[in-house]
């Protein structure tokens, strides 16, 4: 069922008693046609609209996303939508963490005062169903799906896209959907998916996106468990206790390579000195442990760099010149999988530039993903 009102002036009216939906103090959107009758007011006020997109199972990495938008914009909307064209058929789309009750809850918390003004809270959430996503179907097999779909040529075969082809497909498909409905002045997205974010950066240079232009879209830094640094996710609900212990490992190899790069290292005595700490970590953990993949990418062009490229002069390498490196990698530990990256100073320059070690780990069933930011680097300008 959908909701329907009039405008975002009365965002805080409570959800319809028979709407089968728990109750929120702001409306809750299951139709396209309801929500641009509501964003239509925000239009004719001129007031900014920040957008949260997620999959729901909501954590305190998204609370944070929410925070900087409530921060930044005059309304906040977030969308729960788990998409199937970014799951490939043996994926857990069909097991992907789904708590609808408990993230309206989360966001019903969350508020912003700024010099004793008007607060703040989130002021709406759109909730499509699939069918409404994709009204002409999908299915997620890439080769018998129809229709529009939306990629990034160059963009999305490296790093995470080398073990999951068509997942960035995916993600540049439905986020596009997600701007042309919800139309926001600004977006926020996590770096802990940090080559998602950039991709859609790019994406939205090349498209000669409005809603938001490519400088509106904000990358915002990864929230992480205070005691153990593991990035926050959604999948780390896959975990066991005992899993739990050794999935950190993943954030450990990538400050290991870290810390060679900033002492001047060659890429690939960075990258073998994470493969060495993952290798005595599986020996002592005595579990099933998997390293994925490690590599080393520039961040505007995704290329990866050559196993000479270092800090301060490159390397010779055009791509690590450029000053901007990706360090990303994938783990398994037993059927989960982790990604992570770290941004840890760049390549030549002077050092002047970011790098982003990232990786990935399986941990179990799981599939979590994570990074760093180092060397006075700053998501925004990655």
């Amino acid at each position: 069922m959908s909701i329907h009102v009039q405008g975002p002036e009365i965002a805080t009216a409570p959800l319809r008693p028979n709407s089968g939906l728990p109750p929120s103090s702001f409306p809750v959107f299951t139709t396209i046609a309801d929500y641009r009758r509501w964003r239509a007011d925000a239009f004719f006020s001129k007031k900014s609209v920040g957008f949260v997109p997620t999959m729901g199972a909501l954590h305190e990495g998204h609370l944070s996303l929410v925070r900087r938008s409530l921060a930044q914009n005059d309304y906040t909307v977030v969308s729960i939508f788990v998409n199937p064209a970014q799951f490939a058929p043996h994926e857990d789309l069909g097991t992907y963490p789904r708590t609808l009750e408990s993230d309206l809850q989360s966001l019903e918390k969350e508020e912003f005062i700024e010099d004793h003004s008007e607060k703040r809270r989130v002021s709406a959430l759109f909730l499509p169903g699939v069918a409404e996503m994709y009204p002409g179907g999908i299915t997620q097999d890439v080769e018998a799906q129809k229709g529009t779909f939306v990629e990034v040529k160059g963009y999305g075969h490296q790093m995470e896209g080398s073990m999951r082809p068509t997942f960035f497909r995916g993600v540049a498909t439905v986020v596009t959907k997600l701007f042309n409905v919800v139309q926001p002045s600004n977006a926020y997205f996590g770096q802990k998916d940090i080559q998602q974010a950039l991709l859609l950066k790019r994406m939205c240079h090349d498209l000669l996106l409005a809603h938001p232009e490519s400088q509106n879209l904000h990358i915002v830094p990864t929230a992480r468990d205070p005691l153990t640094s593991l990035a926050l996710s959604s999948r780390n609900a896959y975990l066991s206790p005992d899993e739990l212990l050794v999935a950190p490992i993943l954030i450990t190899i990538l400050r290991a390579a870290e810390t060679l790069w900033k002492a001047g290292r060659t890429k690939g005595e960075c990258i073998a000195q994470a493969v060495e700490v993952f290798t005595a970590t599986k020996g002592e953990w005595g579990g099933e442990l998997k390293l994925n993949y490690v590599h080393m990418n520039n961040s505007r062009t995704f290329d990866e760099l050559p196993d000479g490229a270092v800090l301060e002069t490159g390397g010779g390498s055009d791509a690590a010149r450029e000053g901007v490196t990706i360090i990303s990698g994938a783990v398994w530990v037993g059927k989960t999988r982790l990604i992570d990256n770290i941004l840890a100073g760049g390549g030549g320059g002077g050092g002047k530039g970011v790098t982003i070690i990232s990786g990935a780990v399986w941990v179990g069933k799981t599939r979590l993903i994570d990074n760093i930011l180092a060397g006075g680097a700053k998501p925004e300008g990655a």
